[in-house]
């Protein structure tokens, strides 16, 4: 078998805990294994504070990784796998929220959007997971 090279992750964010849980990972990731790591934000028309992804991405470069912040347009279930296609991203990792239910059937989940419609690998991370044993 061929090794798998991932040089190019994408870890879309909300600024939720959920996107700070999969933010650790990816950061331990783009350090493992060299990558860049691109934090995404895709700006759907809900406001948010422009300051908030520059603050997590010195987070992730005082981590010690090489990393870029990116904006991209629309809905997050459809943006963030255009995105990942387009820029050639090796793989994604993402938080969930979770939800179960009438709530997510309501309001339908960005992770399982992300995981049906990305040609790369999708790594879904719960907030309440630490990594630590």
């Amino acid at each position: 078998m061929r090794d798998i090279v991932w040089k190019r992750l994408c870890c879309p964010v909300d600024f939720s805990q959920e996107s700070r849980a999969a933010l650790r990972v990816a950061v331990d990731l783009a350090r493992r294994l060299g990558a860049e790591l691109t934090l995404l934000h895709v700006e759907d028309g809900t406001s948010t504070d422009p300051s908030a992804l520059d603050a997590w991405l010195a987070d992730a470069t005082a981590a010690g990784v090489r990393a870029e912040s990116a904006r991209a347009p629309g809905d997050p279930q459809v943006a963030i796998a255009r995105f990942a296609e387009e820029q050639g991203t090796d793989a994604i990792v993402m938080g969930t929220h979770g939800r179960a239910g009438r709530a997510h059937s309501l309001v339908g989940s960005v992770a399982e959007s992300t995981v049906r419609a990305a040609r790369c690998p999708v790594m879904v991370v719960h907030s309440d997971w630490t990594g630590i044993r």
